[in-house]
């Protein structure tokens, strides 16, 4: 199993991702973040479900797919995932992630 680690950044993706979706309906927006959360919670058994992004010299940047939003993750061989950040799919990826 891997272990899952969320960088600051993702978490303020997130934190961002409910305040502007609970200005209009505030149980969306926890669901959202909740779904998000829980399929990034797939990353520890399944550490290469994402698509290959890029090589790094840490490991290699994936990306999981949930709803709208691309989940951006750095694998560590099976042993561990750093969630790099949360994008809406219409974000430029390349903006984030040089």
């Amino acid at each position: 199993m891997a272990e899952i680690r969320w960088t600051q950044e993702a978490l303020r993706w997130l934190e961002d991702i409910h305040q502007y979706i609970a200005e209009d309906n505030p149980t969306a927006a926890d669901n959202v973040v909740s779904g998000i959360y829980q399929k990034a919670q797939l990353l520890s058994d399944h550490p290469e479900i994402g698509y290959f992004y890029r090589s790094e010299p840490e490991g290699n940047i994936r990306i999981l797919l949930y709803g709208h939003y691309r989940i951006a993750y750095l694998t560590h061989g099976k042993t561990s995932v750093d969630i790099l950040g949360v994008f809406h799919g219409a974000m430029e990826l390349t903006r984030y992630l040089p």
